[in-house]
């Protein structure tokens, strides 16, 4: 049988469209950690790790990591413990990678794409057969706005709907203010058919506040509020008191934090990631405990580049729970995208072929492996000379 042979990390930074922020990121997007494998057969995969060291979960649970940390576990840790081991065993490596450090699914995350990957090309799948199968291969894509000001908010909100997007996440929990203002507009904007979500990211501080801004926003159509408070418990307080279903997001990495979810039901929704609970593996654990338990998700992430996309998308056709609108990048490189603007947060891409958004909704790549070719020029002249990998 076909071994790992070799994984190198690769450090990078792709230019980014326009400032993408959220309550609490104090560092840019797009400045990861990609993940390549190399089988003794020549075939290769790719993985990546969009760590933010802002980001670890409710009470800093599962502390941040930040591309640097990521580098040097993969390298020193990571990389070493899944060296030589059968092409395709998945559950192994994940066994030798808990095995040799205690946490950083970031890491492990992008370890295991990379090792999917490779499995699926040797066997010339996409990686949703690999996880049992496609549900669905169109991935409706959530545009996220960030914390912009109204003005450029209404615009790039009016201009993303003309070009197919049905959902609009607004990034909220700064000031109430302004948070219940920029709801207002943005349904103005775009008128009544459009599904609006809001998200604050832990920003209220207590779950009275939460309720009280929450109730000037609902008049306006809300299909959904996201992680409105720090907490499981303190956000059941949340969803009790208001008639918008909750999403969390910070308090589900894992199918763990789900069953804490379910005790409490502090939400009606959960946000898969690929990352959070260290790779597909542990995300179809996740997303089976939520179907299990009649909690409906979407596919979320940290704005990753094309590498780490493709698994979002893998995910959210095989995981039967992922029903709603994904907040996904539309990856596309410099020479694909034109004047498009939705889903596009990066002004390039590592990927050889754009991802296809049609009706606002992205269609299933169909190539093997993660389903399109990562492009090595582009990664070459996006590299960061960090002194690792």
């Amino acid at each position: 049988m076909a071994e790992i042979a070799s994984i190198e990390t690769v450090p990078v930074e792709l230019p980014t469209r326009r400032e993408h922020k959220w309550t609490g990121l104090t560092e840019p997007i797009g400045r990861y950690v990609l993940v390549h494998a190399i089988s003794d057969e020549g075939v290769e995969g790719w993985g990546e790790a969009p760590a933010l060291k802002d980001w670890g979960g409710e009470f800093g649970r599962y502390f941040g990591e930040s591309p640097a940390i990521t580098d040097v576990v993969i390298a020193n840790y990571l990389a070493p413990a899944v060296a030589g081991m059968e092409v395709g065993n998945i559950a192994e490596a994940h066994a030798r990678m808990d095995a040799v450090i205690k946490g950083y699914p970031y890491a492990k995350a992008a370890v295991e794409l990379a090792l999917f990957d490779v499995a699926a090309r040797t066997l010339g799948v996409p990686v949703h057969m690999l996880l049992g199968g496609r549900v669905r291969d169109r991935i409706p894509v959530t545009h996220s706005i960030g914390l912009l000001d109204f003005a450029e908010a209404e615009r790039e909100c009016v201009r993303v709907v003309a070009e197919g997007i049905r959902t609009i996440k607004i990034k909220v929990g700064v000031d109430p203010e302004r948070d219940v203002e920029m709801v207002r507009r943005i349904r103005e904007a775009v008128g009544p058919e459009i599904n609006l979500c809001v998200d604050a990211n832990e920003g209220y501080r207590t779950p009275g506040t939460a309720v009280q801004i929450i109730r000037r926003m609902e008049p306006y159509g809300l299909i959904y509020v996201e992680q409105p408070v720090e907490g499981i418990e303190r956000t059941a307080e949340v969803a009790r008191a208001i008639d918008a279903p909750v999403m969390l997001d910070e308090s589900a990495w894992n199918a763990h934090d789900v069953l804490r979810i379910i005790e409490t039901q502090a939400a009606d929704i959960v946000s898969l990631y690929t990352t959070k609970p260290g790779g597909l593996l542990k995300a179809m654990e996740t997303a089976a405990v939520c179907r299990a338990a009649g909690i409906v998700c979407n596919v979320n992430g940290s704005v990753e580049t094309g590498v780490g996309n493709l698994a979002n998308l893998q995910l959210a056709a095989a995981a039967p729970a992922a029903e709603l609108s994904c907040v996904v990048p539309v990856s596309t490189p410099a020479e694909a995208r034109g004047d498009r603007i939705a889903g596009i947060y990066y002004r390039d891409d590592f990927l050889a072929e754009p991802m296809q958004l049609v009706d606002g909704a992205i269609r299933l790549p169909d190539g093997p492996g993660m389903g399109i070719d990562v492009d090595p020029e582009k990664v070459a002249a996006y590299r960061l000379d960090t002194g690792g990998g």
